[in-house]
């Protein structure tokens, strides 16, 4: 393995917990209410749909990363398999979702804490909260990996506690009959509560992110991409039978796990929601930072970023620069943005990473055998690929531009750190 400076102390278990964390965050807690609104019924077996979509992906992601032990996930792959330019963009949206997906989360985290302080929902207290939190991630994850890495696995613990009660505790409450679809699917809109759904189930791209910093990443990476597909996606199907065969009037509920909670818990299972949502979303807060900063890191290692986004504190061996701009520019869009705005920027930005990904894994089959190889031949990686692309394709044209938008900002970023190589050598 090359020395990067970097320290290899993660195990697989903590990239496993890095997955869940990351899948799980505010977004289960939110999104039972906004699909099913765009969705009904439907809403249920569009969650399942996109879990199976999801362990497509992370099959990809697993066999790419077996060949691989750097930090970068999936711009180290579609580098090898396509080029600089293009696994440079990979890598720079990547970075894009990271940091979107935090502001959105962050907003998520202000709303949900405003079902018991309405304060919280707008104005100097939302902003308060919100700044404070960042940078105290921002701080946590200068000290180093390992930290981090605690924090990550503690607030995962934390996070499935509540939501295994709540389903536990909801299905005998379930009203099953209700639940089968009354109309056509055709009937509703797609392209907008599926791409809720793709980034309701992203996050677990970050697991390859680390490796650098990972004990055998080769292994480590294909187990955590496999089983934090396993573990989110019957939590989040669970959690959405639950809630619609539950709570009546989910579709205009701003808090639906927590409202479900009380009508078949009682206020200490509305409590326990809005605590279980405040532990989730902060968890996945810190995994943004940690895994959104390992992506600008990776990008400066790879030379395709000056060497001062790569920078690493003398003491704590953490990239600190890349750290303190992720959580500056996540802290700038939570402040201006809301959750369903970032949240779609973030699922448009993670089909082009999803996209890329299963292709280089095609690319790269070519070079030789892969330590974990998907069954199936090229079946799993085509479907994968088929259908992010259709997604693409079915999205609005606003979504589709601001895709556009961040791809063409990495590529003037890309042209002048080239320049910039090409000076230097001169």
């Amino acid at each position: 393995m090359p020395d990067t400076g970097l320290r290899r102390e993660l195990t697989k278990w903590d990239l496993t917990a890095l997955g869940v964390n990351q899948v799980l965050g505010g977004a289960v807690f939110l999104m039972p209410a906004l699909v099913f609104a765009q969705l009904g019924n439907w809403s249920i077996w569009a969650v399942a749909s996109v879990g199976l979509l999801a362990m497509c992906i992370a099959l990809c992601f697993a066999e790419a990363g077996s060949r691989f032990d750097g930090t970068g996930g999936a711009a180290l792959y579609v580098h090898k398999a396509f080029g600089r330019f293009a696994g440079f963009e990979v890598g720079w949206m990547l970075w894009v979702v990271r940091t979107t997906s935090w502001a959105s989360v962050v907003n998520g985290l202000a709303d949900s804490l405003g079902y018991y302080w309405p304060t919280l929902r707008a104005g100097s207290t939302r902003t308060t909260l919100i700044t404070a939190l960042i940078l105290t991630l921002m701080a946590i994850n200068i000290r180093g990996i390992k930290q981090s890495a605690w924090v990550v696995n503690a607030l995962t613990v934390g996070k499935l506690v509540p939501l295994t009660l709540f389903i536990l505790l909801g299905l005998p409450h379930v009203a099953w009959g209700a639940l089968a679809p009354g109309e056509s699917l055709l009937s509703h809109p797609i392209s907008a509560p599926i791409l809720y759904l793709i980034f309701a189930y992203g996050g677990y791209e970050v697991v390859p992110v680390p490796a650098g910093e990972t004990k055998d990443p080769k292994r480590a990476v294909p187990f955590a991409m496999i089983l934090t597909i396993i573990v989110t996606g019957l939590v989040m199907s669970l959690a959405q039978v639950v809630s619609v065969g539950t709570l009546p009037g989910l579709a205009t509920s701003k808090t639906p796990l927590a409202d479900a909670a009380l009508l078949f818990i009682g206020g200490w299972g509305a409590l326990l929601m809005t605590i279980g949502a405040t532990l989730s979303t902060t968890g996945q807060n810190m995994g943004s930072a940690l895994s959104g900063s390992r992506n600008l890191f990776g990008l400066a290692e790879q030379g395709d970023l000056p060497a001062f986004f790569g920078w690493l504190h003398p003491t704590y061996r953490t990239p600190v620069v890349a750290i303190v701009l992720t959580s500056l520019l996540s802290l700038t869009l939570a402040l201006s943005g809301t959750f369903a705005s970032m949240a779609t920027v973030s699922a448009v930005a993670r089909l082009v990473v999803y996209v890329g990904t299963a292709a280089a894994v095609l690319a790269l089959r070519r070079t030789g055998r892969a330590a974990f190889t998907i069954p199936g031949g090229p079946i799993v990686p085509v479907i994968a690929l088929a259908v992010c692309v259709s997604i693409l394709a079915g999205a609005t044209a606003v979504q589709r531009q601001s895709g556009a938008i961040a791809l063409v900002i990495g590529a003037v970023l890309f042209a002048l750190a080239k320049f910039g190589r090409a000076e230097r050598r001169s």
